[in-house]
Order: C-alpha cells, then sequence, then structure tokens
C-alpha cells in the first residue's frame, strides 16, 4: 500500500496501470446507460447486516452493482440513497442524506462499502451524523483519507475537497476514535491518489492490484472485499 509522499515502481507502473484501471471505469459507464437503473426491490430483504453502499465522485451507485447483488443474494439487506445520482454533492451533505435512509427504517448493525469518496462520506456519518449508533463498521476501497496531491489542479470542486490541505479532511484525518472500526483496503500503487490510503488504528490491507478502480471489477480485490465485509 502506497505511504504519503511515495510511488511505487516510478510513475512508468502507474502509466501501464492506467488502462486496465479504466477499462473498468468504461464497463461500468456502458452498463448505467445501458442497464436498468431501478433498484431492486429484492435489495429490502435479507435478515443479516444491512450494507450501505456510498460510491466515489462521479459513480453512481452501479459502480458498486455487483457487490450489491452478490451481498443480497446471500441476506444481507442492501441500502441505495436516493437522490445521490453520480456522488458530486457536498460531502457532509451527502452523509445527512444517506443517514437519513438508515434512521427512516431503522437500521441497526449496518456495515458500509464505501469506494473513494465514499469512504469519506461513511466516515463522516461515522462521527458527525450517526447518533443513534447505526452503523457498526465500515469497508472502504482506496478512499483517500490523507487527500490526494492532484485535487489541487482540478478545477471541479467536487474533486478539489480532496486537496491534502483541505480543512474539513484534515478534521476528519484527526479524529481517530472510529478507525478501529475501519478497513482500509488500499491497491499498490494509486495514481488518483499516491498518498495511499493508510489510516492509522484501522486495519489495513493490500490488494495485489495497480488502480483506482480495479479491485472493483477483478477476482481477487472483490475476494478481499468480500472478506473484510464478513469478518
Amino acid at each position: 500500500m502506497t505511504s504519503p509522499g511515495s510511488f511505487p515502481g516510478g510513475i512508468l507502473r502507474y502509466l501501464r496501470a492506467l488502462p486496465l484501471d479504466y477499462a473498468f471505469v468504461w464497463r461500468s459507464h456502458l452498463r448505467s446507460l445501458l442497464g436498468n437503473a431501478s433498484v431492486p426491490k429484492r435489495y429490502l430483504e435479507g435478515d443479516r447486516a444491512p450494507i450501505l453502499l456510498l460510491p466515489g465522485v462521479y459513480e453512481s451507485w452501479r459502480y458498486l452493482r455487483w457487490f450489491g447483488d452478490y451481498l443480497n443474494e446471500r441476506g444481507h439487506p442492501v441500502v441505495v440513497v436516493p437522490g445521490m445520482a453520480h456522488n458530486r454533492k457536498p460531502i457532509a451533505a451527502t452523509a445527512l442524506l444517506a443517514q437519513a435512509i438508515l434512521d427512516a427504517h431503522d437500521l441497526r448493525g449496518v456495515v458500509i462499502l464505501g469506494h473513494s469518496k465514499g469512504g469519506i462520506i461513511g466516515k463522516t456519518m461515522m462521527l458527525d451524523t450517526d447518533a443513534s449508533g447505526r452503523i457498526d463498521r465500515m469497508v472502504t476501497v482506496n478512499s483517500p483519507f490523507s487527500g490526494s496531491r492532484w485535487a489541487r489542479f482540478i478545477p471541479d470542486p467536487s474533486i478539489r475537497v480532496f486537496r491534502t490541505d483541505d480543512a474539513d479532511l484534515l478534521r476528519l484525518a484527526e479524529q481517530l476514535e472510529v478507525n478501529a472500526r475501519i478497513t482500509s483496503l488500499g491497491s499498490r500503487a494509486d495514481l488518483h491518489v499516491p498518498e495511499g490510503t493508510i489510516l492509522p488504528g484501522a486495519r489495513n490491507v493490500t490488494f495485489p492490484l495497480d488502480g483506482h478502480f480495479r479491485p472493483l471489477g477483478h477476482p481477487a480485490g472483490r475476494a478481499l472485499i468480500l472478506a473484510a465485509i464478513d469478518v
């Protein structure tokens, strides 16, 4: 897993990983355009721990559809946040939106599965919105807990919030009390988040893969994510 400021294998390694990384992105976009956008009614059913799906920025919930289907078939109710769209709203606002769903359905023992920005939203919920203690733990995939050096070059506010000096991100980083309930999975090398995903006090796991998106679609990545959810 990358540590702050390091580029394991050098920039050429990242560039070689990009085509594989974005192959998953384009497949997901294509499925979003051609597939059924509605949330399956069966997602409400199940007697195991509810799973809250929190995708990354520019991602719809269908980026995590494979996990939703798989976990629901094995008895987990799956929660998708209406109105999240492609997750470009402010982090705090989205945390409130997601929390309102958990509260409205009186869900308990919730496990969050968050990709990238989804993990930041999830930690915000654990710290700021989950007054009733509905969230049991969280599994994150390549979440920029320490920010990303590239965010300051992107004019879009939905990306700039991941600057390494962002005040809200720094506040979250200082709050360590919930980290023990988080499993942070990070790729060996991630061009989007070169600072890495190591979270002090959390269970930190490294994918045997490079790329920001690729673990979501690769069998080895999916296996590690499912194992972390079922711990």
